[in-house]
């Protein structure tokens, strides 16, 4: 870690056409925040990337305010309070929230929301378990798909961060928990280590067909973080009254033109089934509640959780880039001042 303490930003710059590339992004110099009556400053140690942040570059994420050209990139970041001003963060206090693409920053605490981090968790596990990606799982998973004991989970997207943890959420409701991931070393990694049932290779593997040999009775719930044909091969497995949650759709985040559609969606009809969508800003007033549950799940080791970190400020775009040709297992952060 470097002892010399310099600020920068990366600012949104141009917005994509098409896939994310470095030259949507700006990285600028700019000077050490001064603090002010009840403000603390904060050294950001780690910034995290979601698939979602290319609605926001395109202003198609209607759900929250657009990003507009010349703004600090908007992320979710951990970092520990250097400077205090504020009661509620003593100097060296571990918080998250919505820090941006920067290296360094004074807020009182609300105008960037501030939420200090239990001491039994690392700063890692503050972006992961503990933030937007497991309040996602839990809510998406808990909330919507309502697993059972003994019902059949399958999770699209499994080797990543919130796939990952839905399963996992799944898995100690008492269900059976099967993942469909990219690579083998996704697969074993879901397997040896989170306990799901089995794994489905979808760059190796049939997947349709291996849906089809693992849920011989149908899918009770299905927690959908891709789309596409992975979608239209779960609608053909439904069991009846089964649970579709669409969590995200990141096949289609790099597609330009008309979308189509699942296929055959009308089997929900056929199994008196119910596909729902959320946004799990929605949930905002039980985020305590979730991160209780998690912390919990987290402490006794029911829960497990992975990152892949990125060294340096400077490979946050390509931290992101990476996301969309599934480069991460886990968790996709970067680690800023090193």
């Amino acid at each position: 870690m470097s002892t010399e303490r310099y600020n920068q930003h990366i600012l949104f710059s141009a917005r994509p056409q098409g896939e994310i590339e470095p030259a949507n992004f700006d990285l600028i110099d700019v000077p050490m925040p001064s603090l002010n009556t009840g403000e603390v400053l904060v050294e950001v140690h780690y910034l995290a990337v979601e698939p979602a942040m290319k609605g926001w570059m395109e202003a198609r994420a209607d759900y929250m305010a657009p990003l507009q050209i010349g703004d600090v990139m908007r992320g979710q970041g951990a970092g520990i309070v250097l400077q205090s001003q504020n009661p509620k963060f003593p100097t060296g206090t571990m918080v998250s929230g919505p820090l941006g693409w920067r290296r360094y920053l004074a807020t009182d605490g609300r105008s960037i929301p501030l939420r200090a981090i239990p001491p039994s968790a690392s700063l890692p596990a503050a972006l992961n378990v503990l933030g937007i990606t497991g309040l996602t799982a839990y809510f998406g998973m808990l909330d919507i798909g309502k697993p059972q004991m003994g019902s059949t989970v399958l999770v699209s997207g499994a080797g990543g961060a919130t796939g990952s943890i839905a399963g996992q959420l799944a898995r100690i409701s008492g269900a059976r928990v099967i993942g469909v991931a990219g690579g083998r070393e996704k697969c074993d990694w879901l397997i040896s280590d989170l306990g799901f049932d089995a794994a489905i290779d979808y760059k190796s593997e049939n997947t349709a067909q291996r849906v089809l040999e693992l849920c011989p009775d149908g899918l009770d719930v299905y927690f959908d973080n891709v789309g596409g044909d992975i979608l239209d091969v779960a609608l053909n497995n439904l069991a009846e009254r089964a649970r579709v949650v669409l969590c995200g759709g990141i096949s289609r985040y790099n597609v330009s033109g008309p979308i189509a559609g699942p296929v055959n969606y009308f089997n929900l009809v056929y199994r008196r089934a119910r596909m729902e969508g959320f946004i799990v800003l929605d949930y905002a007033e039980r985020f305590p509640e979730a991160i209780e549950a998690l912390l919990q799940h987290l402490d006794s080791g029911e829960l497990r959780h992975r990152e892949t970190i990125l060294q340096g400020f400077e490979q946050l775009p390509q931290a992101l880039i990476n996301l969309f040709s599934g480069g991460n297992i886990g968790k996709q952060l970067v680690a800023v001042n090193t």
